[in-house]
């Protein structure tokens, strides 16, 4: 049985708890906001209850079926359009929409929802509000809603600027997460974009007006006293901060704050008093919390902030009092914690021990191995301050690897028979840098009891002193023995040379933070990387999806810190799912982290191996099968004058040679007589030149521009390029007639037009009229008007897939058989030069329906060998809102073809496969008008 028991992206209806006997069991009710202390000293545990979130969650459930009462209008058509599952490719989870709306409840919602509710402060002058999302349920999202939001309404409503900003500043913990958040900036290929976040093009480009600031935390810290010569310089004053910290936002007052990991950001009151053992065995900083919040109280003083909004998954302080007591952050107003993360399969199920056959804890009957640190001769040994490496660990850590390593070896053999590019990883956090050595040494001295893990080049001990400078971009000090690890580790990695090269020309402090930051990552520094020993509880960024076995060798206080540490395994590698619509079941294995809660009805089974997945990619050496397509942001109608003709009307005009001599012969002549013996001839036919069609078609329309001039309503310009239009379309119609083989020839029959040009104008000018016409006109991105699958960024997925032959991209993906058949049948085809199937390209059509805006994603971009293109849907069914897209569609390419430049571009739909062949043929003689 399954521990995934919610559907992500409803509210949670159901929740574990421990019943009878220590079994689980199903309690049909959402699962309570609450975090659990343990006391591992004293073996005791307690649950306490965040009884004002779960007063907010009824008010804003309340509030949500009530219509979101309060809110403006811009913030209804946001909430509107992410409540909408048909407007993105994946409905955005439960979770996340509820923080985002616990978020603008509190700001906008009407007072008879927030009665008798108040949200305490940090102390400070400023607000703060937190949101607790488990690792993996989607932080960064909801950071981009919350800016979405702000910035919207700011813009819209700029006098609320006590509800509103458009400034935003976000302060990372770190440069891999920093990096990360850069998907949070108003540009190509942001989160506003890949999420859809905003329900019209509008609104979209009015959100490149929102200042958005990134920066790591290390910023906030005051700038240190220099002295120059005799003269010392003071203290950077408030303004001057102000100034460097915010750049380019320095300009703006009542800005709001995003706090990422906001756990690293806690006022310490001055009543407590936290030692920093204390704060260490809870993985606190406390100079890092210190100066991020000091930084932020001077940023207030001289600029205002509105509002500062916390994102954490484990947003909880030290309080000075008991080892284990932690606190979580009082302004949480929204909480989504790791239970009901794994009870919704939004990340990993762990597996702690819950038995095994040697003797038990003597205190608490449970498996050692549940929590090795706590074992009195493990903590002992591991807490001496001058353990060399070699010295020997104890024997039961030496045990809790080898068999930790048992499953880890099954899992590896697994993962390479799938064709996996990169092995599982273990992780280890313990508890001091001589414990790391000591590990270290254990693997790659030939100790570990298992081979394949006696591997040096596969094992990563991270210096977290390097770590910690390449966090904040310093340079570490010199260890010439550790910089020589990392370089074996690359030299020794299954990459590109060039890659390697690139590599080995980075400081080492660069380095280490580009193996951690690619562990499991194809063509990568951390691609090979099976073993990684850590101190630290690494990055809150790192997000390495093959971590499948964790080993945990320090003091665990709080199961919020258990979270901390188990969390740098929990991604999840695939979003399948089952019949009933519920993810199905990763693994991660834990020793030594006395997590609450395990895998329900398992034997402890290896976890299965996730599907290996496939790089997908631009073949460069392929540009010539490059694919383009305008970015249209919107097709606009415009109406405009226009001559026509009613060609059914237009009689036949027939021109007679017999009456139009197109030669004459001349001879002298005196007094009446002529010498018939010295004639000359003048025939027209001999000066081809003079008789071009396209000068007769500009004579004609000449002609027909003097009579029409004067009551043409239009421009100058259009009316004679309407006119030039319609003599070509008459001359080369069966409206004109000449009745003689002779005179059909080309030459003859131009002459014969040249010289009743009047004749053909009077007789065409009777049957053109005047009238509007709309005509459809694109309008282009700006900022991105072209685009093209040379652009695609690399990707990678576990669906099956073939390499592709005729396509700039290296693979088809298929979601179905379709896909592969229409593949086969591009790739047989002589008309065809390239494809691409429309995955990650960014090819989309706008269009409305139940009065908003949506994309429409085209399976297919096929390329004719004559430059044609054909936009093509597979799978076709019909439904009113499948006919609104193919009708946006169909005005898509009208609007593009009306302006040219970009191939003649036409459409189809597939409804069954048979019909595939019968397309592509049918297109590849397609010309303008047909269709």
């Amino acid at each position: 049985m399954s521990l995934i028991i919610n559907r992500p992206w409803e509210r949670p209806a159901q929740h574990w708890i421990e019943g009878k006997g220590g079994t689980l069991e199903i309690k049909t009710e959402r699962r309570p906001a609450s975090y659990e202390v343990f006391d591992a000293r004293n073996n005791t545990k307690r649950t306490e209850v965040l009884a004002m979130v779960n007063t907010i969650r009824d008010r804003v459930d309340q509030w949500r079926e009530d219509g979101w009462p309060g809110v403006t209008i811009v913030t209804r058509k946001l909430l509107e359009h992410w409540h909408d599952e048909t407007a993105r490719q994946h409905p955005f989870y439960f979770c996340q929409l509820e923080a985002i709306e616990t978020l603008i409840w509190w700001v906008e919602g009407a007072e008879a929802y927030k009665q008798g509710i108040h949200v305490p402060g940090d102390g400070g002058a400023w607000e703060r509000l937190c949101n607790k999302m488990a690792t993996g349920a989607g932080k960064t999202t909801v950071m981009a809603m919350i800016i979405t939001w702000q910035v919207l309404n700011a813009l819209t409503y700029p006098k609320r600027n006590k509800d509103f900003s458009r400034a935003v500043f976000i302060v990372a913990p770190g440069l891999t997460v920093k990096g990360r958040l850069q998907v949070l900036m108003p540009s190509e290929g942001s989160y506003y974009d890949e999420f859809n976040l905003c329900p019209s093009e509008f609104m979209r480009q009015k959100l490149n007006q929102a200042e958005v600031l990134i920066e790591n935390w290390h910023t906030l810290m005051p700038l240190k006293e220099q002295d120059r010569s005799v003269v010392k310089k003071g203290k950077e004053s408030d303004e001057a901060f102000t100034r460097r910290v915010l750049g380019k936002l320095a300009g703006h007052k009542d800005i709001i704050v995003i706090n990422d990991e906001a756990h690293h950001a806690y006022r310490k009151p001055p009543e407590v008093k936290v030692s920093k053992k204390q704060a260490e065995e809870q993985g606190i900083d406390l100079d890092e919390a210190t100066r991020w919040i000091e930084g932020l109280d001077r940023i207030h003083k001289t600029r205002r902030i509105q509002r500062c909004f916390d994102l954490s998954a484990t947003p909880f302080a030290p309080t000075g009092k008991a080892s284990t007591d932690t606190a979580l952050f009082d302004w949480i107003i929204s909480d989504f914690g790791l239970n009901d993360a794994i009870e919704a399969g939004l990340v990993k199920t762990p597996r702690v021990v819950v038995r095994d056959d040697a003797l038990p804890d003597s205190r608490t009957l449970q498996s050692k191995l549940y929590h090795i640190y706590r074992d009195k001769s493990v903590s002992e040994d591991l807490n001496r301050a001058k353990a060399e490496p070699h010295e020997a660990l104890p024997k039961l850590v030496q045990d809790a690897y080898t068999l930790l390593g048992a499953d880890w070896r099954e899992t590896a053999k697994d993962w390479a028979e799938a064709g996996h590019h990169s092995p599982p990883v273990m992780l280890t956090v313990c508890n001091r840098t001589e414990t790391a050595a000591r590990i270290e040494h254990y693997f790659n001295q030939g100790d570990a009891h298992w081979p394949e893990l006696q591997a040096p080049n596969r094992t990563l001990r991270v210096d977290s002193k390097v770590l910690d400078k390449a966090e904040i971009g310093e340079a570490a000090t010199s260890d010439k023995a550790y910089d020589q690890r990392l370089q074996d580790i690359v030299e020794a990695s299954d990459i590109p040379e060039t890659r390697k090269r690139q590599l080995s020309g980075l400081k080492k402090e660069e380095l280490l933070r580009e193996i951690i930051d690619n562990v499991g990552k194809r063509s990568q520094a951390g691609q090979d990387l099976q073993n990684v020993i850590s101190v630290a509880m690494l990055s809150e960024g790192w997000d390495a999806k093959n971590v499948t076995h964790i080993m945990g060798l320090r003091a665990f206080t709080s199961q919020l810190l258990c979270e901390q540490v188990v969390g740098r395994g929990l991604r999840r590698v695939a979003y399948d799912t089952d019949e009933n619509g519920l993810f199905l079941p990763e693994y991660v294995n834990v020793f030594g982290v006395p997590l609450s809660i395990s895998e329900a009805g398992e034997t402890g089974e290896a976890p299965p191996p996730p599907k290996p997945t496939t790089q997908i990619e631009v073949i460069p050496e392929r540009a010539n099968l490059a694919i383009k397509w305008p970015n249209v942001v919107r097709v606009e109608s415009v109406v405009r004058r226009e001559l026509s003709v009613d060609w059914s009307d237009v009689e036949t005009l027939t021109l007679d040679p017999a009456s139009t001599p197109i030669s004459a012969d001349l001879a002298p002549a005196l007094g009446g007589a002529t010498d018939m013996g010295k004639v000359s001839s003048i025939d027209l036919e001999k000066l081809p030149d003079g008789f071009r069609l396209q000068r007769l078609v500009f004579q004609a329309a000449r002609k027909g521009f003097a009579g029409l001039n004067h009551s043409f309503k239009g421009s100058e310009d259009l009316l004679a390029a309407q006119l030039v239009r319609i003599v070509e379309e008459f001359i080369g119609s069966g409206a004109l007639q000449i009745p003689s083989l002779f005179h059909s020839d080309p030459l003859r029959r131009r002459i014969l037009i040249a010289l009743n040009i009047d004749l053909v104008v009077q007789h065409l000018m009777q049957s053109v009229f005047e009238q509007n016409r709309t005509k459809l006109t694109p309008i282009f991105d700006e900022e991105n008007p072209i685009g093209s699958t040379a652009q695609m960024r690399t990707w990678y997925t576990a669906k099956p897939n073939f390499p592709a032959v005729k396509s700039h991209i290296s693979h088809l993906v298929g979601d179905s058989s379709w896909e592969g058949h229409a593949a086969n049948v591009f790739e047989k085809s002589s008309d065809v030069l390239a494809y691409a199937k429309n995955d990650h390209l960014g090819f989309q059509i706008q269009y409305l329906w139940a009065g908003s805006r949506r994309r429409y994603v085209p399976d297919f971009l096929v390329k004719y060998v004559n430059g044609d293109i054909l936009a093509l849907e597979i799978k076709g069914t019909d439904s009113p809102q499948n006919k609104a897209k193919r009708d946006a569609l169909a005005e898509w390419v009208e609007a593009v073809n009306s302006v040219g430049g970009f191939g003649i571009w036409s459409w189809d739909v597939a409804f069954q496969p048979n019909e595939l062949q019968d397309i592509v043929t049918r297109h590849s003689k397609h010309r303008v008008g047909e269709k």
